[in-house]
């Protein structure tokens, strides 16, 4: 594996390694630190030879310092972790949209696992795990204040094998799910043409092909034709690669127009990311039809997004947002506004670490806060689905220097549905699509929740229509004058990162 390659990585899934959400990949960049203290690891040194040769029992060299590199990410936010080399492995197979596992997005919440998103078409999501769901128990083997990666690694496996999750659900008791593991094959995009003249486009994981992809299905679903409107939707999108939201973005942005930037300690880590012509984002055989899709920078958009779009899905958002080029719909996302660099240690182990923050185009981070729609749309037409935990809500998270009160960002258990109606995205029962669709056509927007469901079922009319002061406001687009930085990538030396020619 080159370090070329290592230095583009950052997508984390379960079902290959353990890792909270999608983590945004940019290049890794490093500088010479400080001097290293001498004193403290002469100490470690000296705890490590006791442990060597006085335990009880012989240990393994790699084992002990595995396990210590471990504790150097246990005080660090949720999304900095140790990769070996099985981690790392699978880390490059999800990135091309392949990996082995049961597909499913995991948090770690009140000490337990906590399921973020099942991906379509796995096993997790045909065999009925939801988001929110919490896993108790793995083959019998509870997980109360169980790490992360253990029980990552507990769910990993041999295609055709299978594994029992106890599941807890709401206020349910716990119940058995017997899950077959597989190969995964995510496909990224899909779409369809509605009857009224709209597109729908779901986009499940940010990935490689994925801007590309996601063009190509547009040229497929409109016939090079312009159709009434588009639907963007990242509701239970983890994120994935920076580069694949920055071709997304340019979809629908104008040239010059800034998609995202990034701030950190180091200098490198300070970065401004424009929007890219269509003939970049395309690969060579489709770029012919580039000039025909212009229609796509001022079609009318709707993004829906929910509690489960995270990272890369929220830089899409929030960059259609600032820039007033699309009305985001649906409920507040995720809220991870953190920058991770893989930095490879060896030709099968690195580190995933987080080394800056993201802004949107009109310099806000949506560290903790997520991107708030312009017009706020429940889950279904009940109300919210259950509880779906969030950046706020994710053990050692980063905090946002411009939030002086995170209470109201975590999410109520009373606020949500108890026992939701499950629904498909993009399916007839898609409350907040149809919402979307309403909006397209100019007709009144429905934000059900419990009140209006029960006087629905009390035979009373109500409609409630949000629309938050981002949505009112005329929004000034941003306009840079610099043109994107070109790309610059790193290798470990013993004497610090040194550029990659």
């Amino acid at each position: 594996m080159s370090t070329r390659r290592l230095n583009r990585i950052g997508l984390i899934l379960l079902g290959g390694v353990g890792g909270v959400l999608a983590s945004l990949a940019i290049n890794a960049v490093a500088q010479r630190g400080e001097p290293l203290p001498l004193r403290e690891l002469q100490q470690f040194a000296n705890v490590y030879s006791a442990i060597k040769s006085s335990y009880v029992e012989p240990l393994e060299d790699s084992a002990l310092i595995n396990e210590a590199i471990k504790g150097l990410f246990s005080d660090l936010d949720p999304h900095s972790t140790y990769l070996d080399a099985d981690a790392f492995k699978e880390m490059e197979s999800m990135t091309q949209g392949g990996f082995g596992g049961l597909g499913i997005e995991i948090g770690h919440e009140n000490g337990y696992p906590t399921v973020i998103s099942p991906i379509e078409d796995t096993p997790a999501a045909k065999a009925g795990i939801l988001a929110g769901d919490v896993i108790v128990k793995i083959d019998g083997k509870s997980t109360k204040d169980m790490p992360l990666n253990e029980a990552v690694k507990m769910m990993r496996g041999e295609p055709q094998t299978s594994i029992k999750l106890s599941i807890q659900r709401g206020e349910q008791a716990p119940f058995d799910v017997t899950i077959v593991r597989d190969h995964i094959k995510v496909k990224s995009i899909r779409g369809k043409r509605l009857d009224n003249d709209i597109l729908y486009v779901r986009i499940s994981q940010f990935q490689e092909r994925t801007a590309s992809d996601l063009i190509s299905q547009i040229q497929t679903l409109s016939n090079n034709q312009r159709p009434r409107g588009l639907v963007l939707d990242v509701r239970n999108d983890p994120g994935g690669l920076l580069d694949s939201a920055i071709g997304v973005s340019s979809a629908f942005l104008d040239g010059g127009q800034l998609v995202v930037s990034t701030k950190g300690r180091i200098p490198s880590s300070n970065r401004e990311y424009y929007v890219k012509p269509l003939t970049q984002v395309l690969r060579d055989s489709d770029r012919s039809g580039a000039e025909q899709l212009q229609w796509l920078k001022d079609i009318p958009v709707v993004v829906l997004i929910n509690a489960g779009s995270a990272s890369a899905s929220e830089i899409v958002a929030g960059a259609l947002q600032d820039h007033g080029r699309a009305t985001v719909m649906g409920t507040r996302s995720f809220g991870k506004g953190s920058v991770q660099s893989v930095l490879p240690l060896s030709a099968d182990s690195g580190i995933k670490l987080t080394t800056a923050l993201y802004y949107t185009p009109s310099g806000k981070s949506i560290q903790v806060t997520g991107v708030e729609p312009d017009i706020y749309v429940d889950d279904t037409a009940q109300g919210n689905l259950f509880r779906i935990p969030r950046e706020s809500d994710l053990q050692r998270h980063l905090n946002n220097d411009g939030v002086e009160d995170e209470s109201q960002f975590k999410n109520g258990e009373d606020e949500y549905v108890k026992e939701p109606k499950v629904f498909e995205f993009g399916g007839e029962d898609d409350f907040q699509l149809m919402q979307a669709i309403n909006h397209l056509e100019g007709r009144p927007v429905k934000k059900s929740d419990p009140a209006l469901a029960q006087a629905a079922a009390e035979g009373k009319e109500g409609v409630a229509t949000v629309e938050t002061e981002a949505a009112a406001e005329k929004k000034t687009p941003v306009k840079p004058t610099k043109p994107a930085e070109s790309v610059e990538r790193f290798r470990i030396t013993p004497d610090g990162l040194k550029p990659v020619n």
